[in-house]
């Protein structure tokens, strides 16, 4: 807060209230001191101070101005929040950029904010997507902990890091211990998935992801362009999970539009964390970006696999427009 010059209308204040009132409100706002010892200064009671700051409010002598923190829209932020019942909003302050450009700002928010939820001897899943990518780039310094990967990879000709990398990652940046292991999110079929499962490195991951106290995801939709996991399924298989009422994806999970998992969906063949698994976790921190994905965060939402989501402003007054 800082000085500046003010008119007071006339008869408003006569000039020794006027250099009380300012006087009270310089060493209330600019110098910290409390109303009781402003009030021995001036030999008046705390009472008659708290009038006078009031009356410095009202005759416009104090002006109160809260910042915006770069980046970050606070305003749909808050409204996210409240209207779905998180735990936490971050809304990046972005809107008509390219998709590369979405995933850099989401990414680098939930960055910053693992760094504000994870705790010294956590237990912290990480998934993997491009926005994930993005965040585990930007990842400088967390507090020492175990990181689990949560699921396999999925094959991207034009990325390097999959879900392995992106927990040593992790791991590096906490001098803490990466839990990870080989193996593709979908399997040909089930006997196959339940075979990779009993290999000691997965079945390791698999079994401290019930364990976790944090995890961090992306939410894939169910169309082209949203979802690594539909692009990489034959078309037949893509629209069968359609019909069946597939509309969102998390670690090979799918959910229907209420956020229940589709009961024949990828689980039988997927190698990653189990919807049972998530929805025990304490935190799940989930990255999303682009308005096309508002039906799937939605039924993540829904699901109650959410606590945190962080988003971008397109994305954020579509789930709001929704509602």
């Amino acid at each position: 807060m800082t000085e500046r010059p003010v008119t007071v209308e006339p008869g408003d204040i006569g000039p020794v209230e006027l250099l009380l009132t300012t006087a009270v409100a310089r060493r209330f706002y600019l110098d910290s001191h409390s109303k009781v010892q402003i009030a021995q200064e001036f030999g008046i009671s705390r009472f008659k101070v708290a009038r006078l700051l009031d009356s410095a409010k009202a005759a416009g002598l104090v002006r109160i101005e809260i910042g915006r923190p770069p980046g970050v829209d606070v305003e749909l932020s808050d409204r996210l929040r409240a209207v779905f019942g998180l735990r936490a909003a971050v809304v990046a302050d972005v809107s008509g950029e390219p998709d590369h450009d979405l995933r850099d700002h989401v990414g680098g928010l939930a960055a910053r904010l693992l760094g504000e939820i994870v705790g010294e001897g956590d237990v912290l899943g990480v998934a993997w997507g491009r926005s994930l990518q993005r965040m585990s780039a930007r990842l400088t310094v967390l507090p020492r902990c175990t990181v689990v990967q949560l699921c396999g990879a999925v094959p991207q000709p034009d990325v390097e890091d999959h879900s392995l990398e992106l927990t040593r990652r992790a791991a590096q940046a906490g001098g803490g211990t990466a839990v990870t292991f080989y193996a593709p999110l979908v399997m040909p079929d089930a006997s196959s998935a339940a075979a990779l499962r009993g290999h000691s490195d997965v079945a390791k991951a698999m079994q401290r992801c019930g364990e976790l106290t944090a995890a961090v995801v992306s939410i894939g939709g169910w169309s082209t362009g949203t979802s690594t996991v539909h692009g990489v399924l034959e078309p037949r298989e893509r629209a069968a999970f359609a019909a069946k009422g597939a509309v969102a994806e998390l670690c090979g999970i799918l959910l229907d539009a209420q956020g229940r998992p589709l009961a024949d969906g990828l689980q039988s063949r997927a190698i990653g964390i189990t919807f049972e698994q998530l929805h025990a976790t304490n935190e799940v921190v989930a990255l999303a970006y682009g308005s096309g994905k508002a039906t799937a965060v939605r039924a993540a939402l829904r699901g109650g696999l959410i606590t945190t989501l962080v988003t971008d402003a397109a994305l954020a007054k579509e789930l709001l427009a929704q509602e």
